[in-house]
């Protein structure tokens, strides 16, 4: 059965964005890849769609039989969903055993955070031979508040323990967190989750100091369980795609599966024609798979001054950039295009012998 991703995080957070620009790049990759829409309350999909919930299921229909809010009528999707797994299972089966399938959720956090029904849907995904990893999409403008940074950190947290898969937490929309003015640390205090003490001003200094002891409690919760970190991702930016791509393929452990078509070392049996999650990577798997990420991009220094302290600068210069390569391209064109000219002047026309 194929590798995939599960899609997680608040409503806004850019799950189908993040959803689109995968199926985008893994396309420029020559990589396969099928979206699976699992949000029977969204009908503007802006991704192709391989598989839609609301083939199954939609939610006006569940608001409009059962009374239901828009809350409870996406619980009961969701069990319904579980209820009839043998759905969802034969037309992932259609997919073929190279897809790599992500899973977009809806944004209710109740579904990935504590209701039961997509973590046993996940486990009989898992049983069943998928290789998955839960990637949880925050907002990145919530870093720059303290309080809702701490309650950021508890929602990832919760989302970790239910799922129980390999999860990566990423701050999304990391291209806009300009806009919301300087931060009060460097953003890898915020991605690294390190020393949260050094929040208790700030989170005095906006609550009221009956809550002083609440805050030091939560704070001392987190960082009991040292489980919480985060990667940045801005989707337009190619550089930051491919590093989360990275990420999320050792996390499922894509990365550690070699082509079918790769040479194998002398000595080893040839399972080339094995699924990919059971085709072992004997080559490399403890050496460039397992190794540290060295890319653009895969340093959060580099991200802090590339979209928070020195943007303008970068973007003037990417602008440049473009201009000059598309000039190039214009000028290529115009030359081939004379040069067909030129070619096709000099062909002589050749007349019958009388």
């Amino acid at each position: 059965m194929p590798f995939g991703e599960v899609v997680c995080g608040a409503p806004g957070s850019g799950k189908s964005t993040y959803c689109y620009g995968k199926y985008q790049l893994f396309n420029a990759l020559n990589r396969p890849i099928a979206v699976v829409n699992l949000d029977p309350a969204n009908d503007n999909i802006t991704y192709p769609c391989a598989v839609d919930i609301s083939s199954l299921i939609t939610l006006e229909d569940v608001m409009q039989t059962h009374g239901l809010g828009p809350n409870g009528g996406l619980l009961y999707c969701m069990e319904y969903l579980e209820a009839n797994f043998d759905w969802l299972e034969e037309r992932l089966k259609e997919l073929g055993p190279e897809a790599y399938v992500l899973f977009d959720l809806p944004g209710q956090v109740e579904l990935s955070t504590n209701h039961d029904s997509v973590k046993n849907i996940m486990q009989k995904l898992v049983k069943g031979g998928f290789r998955l990893a839960a990637v949880h999409l925050c907002d990145a403008h919530y870093i720059t508040d303290s309080s809702k940074y701490v309650s950021v950190l508890l929602l990832s947290l919760r989302a970790m323990l239910q799922l129980e898969l390999p999860h990566i937490n990423v701050l999304s929309k990391i291209d806009l967190l300009s806009q919301y003015g300087e931060l009060d640390f460097n953003l890898d205090f915020y991605t690294e989750v390190q020393d949260l003490s050094y929040l208790e001003n700030t989170l005095n200094a906006s609550l009221p100091s009956r809550y002083a002891a609440l805050n030091m409690a939560m704070i001392s919760l987190i960082e009991d369980f040292s489980l919480v970190g985060f990667e940045t991702l801005a989707v337009e930016d190619k550089n930051s795609m491919l590093h989360l791509m990275r990420v999320v393929d050792r996390a499922n452990g894509y990365v550690f599966v070699p082509p079918p078509d790769a040479p194998l070392p002398p000595g080893t049996i040839d399972e080339s024609n094995a699924p990919p999650s059971a085709r072992p990577n004997t080559f490399g798997l403890f050496s460039t798979a397992a190794g540290p990420i060295q890319a653009p991009g895969s340093d959060v220094r580099d991200v802090q001054e590339r979209w928070i302290d020195y943007r303008d600068i970068y973007d003037a210069h990417e602008r440049k950039e473009w201009r000059k390569e598309g000039e190039m391209l214009r000028d290529e064109a115009a030359r081939g295009k004379i040069g067909n000219e030129k070619a096709s002047s000099k062909i002589r026309e050749r007349k019958p012998k009388q």
